[in-house]
């Protein structure tokens, strides 16, 4: 047999045993800025309290609804009572718990549900420092012209002057995620604004 004969053969085993690493591990999801998210298209931003769950009850089996008690809209005009996500933790599906209320940055589906999974950014409202609650409610609208760029490790330079470069990973800390914005300046170029820190509810 030559050696091009076991090409096809290693390529398809090298896929088959990296599908199943895949699978063993879950879900894995890179880290979003708070803005990069509330920035994305078809992203939807609610202030909203989990009042019941049925998982599986859904058209789709593989779907968990979580019944949610909406109280605030930072981004769209839609009033929703219901967030679907995937049951499977391996498909990304996220864990929300009844009686806690949430930010939950979900997507819009053309069926006009909403739907959130475990790479999308949610957190109990109670967790959200003061400065993040006020920079939700004030600037991150103001910042989506800008582009944050994750920086993991250096050297990591910026590549356009609408960049701003979020280093909490190598800091290994939360302080651009909870303290600052970016937003870009009278000059055409954006950096980093830090929020103030009174309180609002």
């Amino acid at each position: 047999m030559s050696w091009k004969n076991l090409v096809l053969p290693l390529v398809l085993l090298c896929l088959w045993g990296l599908q199943e690493q895949v699978a063993q591990a879950g879900c894995t999801c890179l880290p979003v800025h708070p803005q990069q998210a509330f920035c994305q298209k078809d992203v939807v931003v609610i202030k909203a309290k989990v009042i019941g769950v049925m998982p599986g009850t859904h058209v789709d089996k593989g779907l968990t609804k979580y019944d949610i008690e909406q109280t605030k809209n930072f981004k769209g005009s839609k009033l929703f009572t219901a967030i679907y996500t995937r049951t499977s933790y391996v498909a990304c599906g996220a864990s929300l718990t009844k009686g806690t209320e949430y930010l939950l940055m979900g997507r819009l589906q053309s069926d006009g549900m909403l739907h959130i999974s475990a790479c999308d950014f949610y957190q109990p409202w109670d967790a959200l420092g003061a400065t993040q609650k006020n920079l939700l409610h004030w600037f991150y609208k103001k910042g989506c012209d800008c582009t944050i760029k994750s920086c993991f490790s250096y050297p990591c330079c910026m590549t356009s002057p609408t960049e701003c470069l979020w280093t909490d990973h190598m800091l290994g800390n939360r302080y651009q995620a909870r303290r600052f914005t970016c937003i870009k300046t009278d000059t055409g170029c954006c950096t980093w604004n830090k929020g103030a820190a009174w309180l609002w509810e």
